[in-house]
């Protein structure tokens, strides 16, 4: 890569700048002569990066598993992993155990000798490898919490330890485990269209979320002494088999998340009889696990006009303080899933509202402790409802039977039909604008995820852009439907002008481990990308239906960058090469100038309006002070008269009788079109640009007319395809402009306005006063310490006086 800083002068005037132009005979006034031919030895060959170069280098070939179109080919494959799960977690040691069955079904055209397991929650183990690679924190700034946490990973042990890995028969499978994978080696290959049914026990230790932070914990709460559970990542799952990259067997370290295999589960979830379980799927035996006016309250939820309450805040509340009888297992089912997660906890509220979509009801639900409360119960479950309405607009309807939000100890993560979401009110109740739009923005983001990559299921672990950057992108769009003046921290293009000029980036085409500025890199850029490409290079409507065509042909299939790129110019016939290249493969940002803006009008030879325009020019041009102070001087002309002659009375702009004879020979000798060109009242102006960020862009232009008005007009990205560093436009107009103004609405994600209007106002600004405090010096210091040392031991001493005296009366 290429990189390069380009510093460009300005020009010296401060006003649009007239000229006139006239209309020659033949080409040599163009430069067309022989002497333009003479000079091209002296031309040097531009070193330019062809920034409309197509992307078939990048690209993987086209086959027949993805097509040259962007859709899934002829042969499109992939693979399927059904589980039935059975779980459990010891609510006094926090200890989590479980079993499974998984049913592998080969679909690709390879025969399998091994199949490859992952096992993240290897990751909480302490000589894990996201530990050892880990560098050092900022020890200068240090917090208790960091150092709590620090501490406590050092001795925290969270890996999974297998308790069995056998056939469907009870037969140990030979296995092996590499750090994060479990690789299985199968007595007898996995032949195409083939199946084999294993199973595992496993068991691990779960997190405290005030000691080691994950995508999965468990909070515990002193006041009550209670505990919410947040489990994922917990049991043993398939790894990605496909025709891009065969095993997708790639480490985790913590950052790139999980690219997994779509099936059906059956999950047994064993918890204290007091407990609510949230899940994935839908609970199979309400019977058993709710009591009866829950279950009614469920039932009339479906059919409610807004959210209502199934566990009501004074039930959880009263949950908090009673002590389980024994156990109770609830049996939940999901279809068509490439995950499993839940949540448990006595504390739950719970509420519910169904949600028609398409000719379905979805159930939308949150679980959530008092302590979330009055945020939660307002805003949680609209927010998925909202979510749903939202995306299933910009890509498919969402598909699923239920969708739920938790609070608890992680922030912010995502599974199918569940969500963990953070946010919390303060102990009194109230809450900051942060921290309402927080909750509500990181449900929509959260619930969001369903579509990507739940359902759209790109390929996380190294593309961290594909499911966050695409999801953050429908996320503004969400937002913006919410309320006016939704405050969305992403998408706008000008509020990613500080990362784009910022130093130390890599491209977004970049590993999930190995991303710079994560958030910016992997959320913020790539949504921001999205959303000039919609405002400002497609259009809402070829976006719009370019974006649906993408997520249609890519649900409950596993796209690529390239399925996306190729699918967006496949259905909008728009050439997207320019934009894809310099918005995901290089680190370039948009920094164009305007330089220069000059004034044509046409000089029609006609002599008395031709020579009185130059007239007027000479005449207005300033009066210099040397000719000011030079008026008065004696003349030598003045004395000798004779020295005056002809050239002394005349003026080269008189109009002469051989102008006029010249002028008519001139008409004469036009044809009729030729000579209604003469009567053009246009003006002409001639605007240069110069790109100095590298990437390319759209130019959006606004022209201010000296009667008030303007005029917008947008310049496309193709401009610059001869010369991606500097261009010039010719802008015809049929009223004067006074002033050129360049991207004037900040959709371009242009780090530096300051340059985009010609002329070039004044730059406003504030500042404020601020008294400076002399610093005592350490003997002051030392001075003050031992007054107040001698004032303490006066109080002190004072203090047993009086206790004495009282003793002695």
């Amino acid at each position: 890569m290429r990189f390069r800083s380009l510093v460009l002068a300005k020009p010296a005037q401060l006003s649009i700048f007239p000229r006139r132009f006239a209309l020659a005979a033949g080409l040599a006034a163009l430069g067309f002569g022989s002497a333009a031919h003479a000079q091209i030895d002296e031309i040097e060959k531009r070193d330019q990066p062809d920034v409309f170069r197509q992307l078939e280098e990048e690209l993987p070939t086209p086959n027949v598993y993805r097509n040259a179109s962007g859709a899934p080919g002829v042969a499109y494959w992939q693979q399927r992993a059904d589980h039935e799960i059975s779980v459990e977690i010891d609510d006094v040691s926090q200890v989590l155990t479980g079993t499974e069955r998984i049913v592998y079904t080969n679909n690709s055209p390879d025969t399998l000798p091994f199949l490859w397991v992952h096992l993240d929650n290897n990751n909480l183990g302490n000589r894990a490898d996201s530990v050892l690679v880990g560098t050092a924190p900022d020890m200068d700034s240090m917090s208790y919490r960091d150092l709590n946490r620090l501490l406590a990973r050092r001795t925290f042990d969270g890996s999974v330890q297998l308790d069995a890995v056998t056939d469907d028969d009870g037969n140990t499978l030979p296995h092996i485990v590499s750090g994060t994978l479990l690789r299985i080696d199968l007595p007898e290959p996995v032949a195409p269209g083939g199946q084999v049914a294993f199973r595992i026990g496993w068991h691990y230790q779960m997190n405290r979320s005030d000691e080691v932070g994950a995508r999965t914990a468990a909070e515990y709460f002193e006041d009550d002494g209670n505990w919410i559970y947040e489990v994922a990542h917990w049991f043993p799952r398939m790894c990605v088999y496909s025709d891009v990259e065969g095993w997708h067997n790639k480490q985790f370290l913590g950052r790139g998340e999980f690219t997994l295999e779509f099936g059906d589960y059956t999950v047994a979830i064993t918890m204290p009889d007091d407990h609510v379980v949230a899940a994935t799927g839908v609970l199979q035996n309400p019977e058993d696990v709710l009591p009866a006016k829950w279950r009614e309250r469920l039932d009339q939820a479906m059919s409610s006009s807004e959210p209502m309450f199934v566990v009501t805040p004074d039930e959880a509340e009263t949950n908090e303080g009673t002590a389980p009888n024994g156990k109770k297992t609830w049996v939940y089912k999901a279809e068509n899933v490439r995950d499993f997660a839940w949540a448990s906890s006595r504390k739950f509220i719970w509420d519910a509202w169904g949600v028609p979509v398409e000719d379905r009801t979805v159930l939308c639900m949150s679980y959530y402790p008092n302590e979330g409360e009055p945020l939660w119960s307002r805003y949680s479950t609209q927010a998925i409802a909202h979510t749903l309405d939202v995306y299933g607009k910009f890509s498919i309807p969402y598909p699923y039977p239920v969708a739920i939000s938790v609070n608890g100890p992680v922030g912010g993560m995502e599974y199918p039909m569940i969500c963990f979401n953070g946010p919390r009110p303060e102990e009194d109740g109230t809450y900051s604008a942060r921290t309402k739009y927080g909750l509500i923005s990181v449900i929509i983001h959260e619930v969001g995820h369903n579509w990507f990559p739940m359902i759209i299921n790109s390929d996380e672990r190294q593309w961290t852009w594909m499911d966050e950057g695409l999801n953050t992108f429908v996320q503004y769009l969400a937002e913006q439907e919410w309320e006016p003046e939704y405050p969305s921290r992403r998408g706008e293009a000008r509020n990613i002008t500080g990362y784009m000029a910022s130093a130390n980036q890599v491209p977004i085409m970049t590993n999930s481990e190995s991303i710079l500025q994560f958030g910016a890199n992997a959320y913020a850029k790539p949504a921001t990308a999205l959303n000039v490409l919609r405002e400002t290079v497609m259009g809402r409507e070829l976006f719009d239906f370019a974006f649906k065509t993408y997520s249609e042909r890519w649900a409950f299939k596993r796209p690529m960058p390239a399925d996306l790129f190729r699918t967006m110019e496949d259905a909008s016939a728009v050439d997207l090469d320019w934009f894809f290249r310099g918005w995901f493969y290089t680190t370039d940002h948009v920094d164009v100038a305007l330089v220069d803006v000059v004034e044509y009008v046409l000089d029609n030879g006609e002599p008395v309006a031709s020579k009185g325009a130059r007239r007027e020019e000479r005449d207005s041009r300033p009066v210099t002070p040397s000719m000011e102070r030079n008026v008065d001087l004696a003349k030598r002309s003045d004395r000798f008269p004779d020295l005056l002659d002809f050239y002394n009375e005349y003026d080269e702009l008189d109009v002469t009788p051989a102008d006029r004879r010249r002028y008519q020979e001139l008409l004469d000798g036009l044809e009729e079109n030729e000579r209604a060109l003469l009567d053009t009242e246009l003006f002409f102006y001639v605007l240069r640009f110069e790109n100095q960020g590298g990437l390319v862009t759209p130019l959006p232009l606004r022209l201010f007319h000296e009667d008030g008005s303007f005029t917008d007009l947008r310049l496309p990205a193709e401009i610059w395809k001869n010369n991606s560093e500097q261009v010039a436009k010719l802008v015809p107009s049929e009223r004067r402009v006074v002033r050129v103004q360049l991207d004037p609405k900040e959709e371009t994600a242009d780090i530096d306005t300051w340059d985009n209007s010609f002329p070039q106002e004044i730059r406003p600004t504030r500042f404020e006063l601020f008294k400076r405090n002399r610093d005592k010096n350490p003997m002051q210091k030392a001075a003050e310490e031992a007054e107040r040392e001698a004032e303490e031991a006066s109080a002190q001493a004072g203090g047993d006086s009086s206790s004495g005296a009282a003793g002695d009366d």
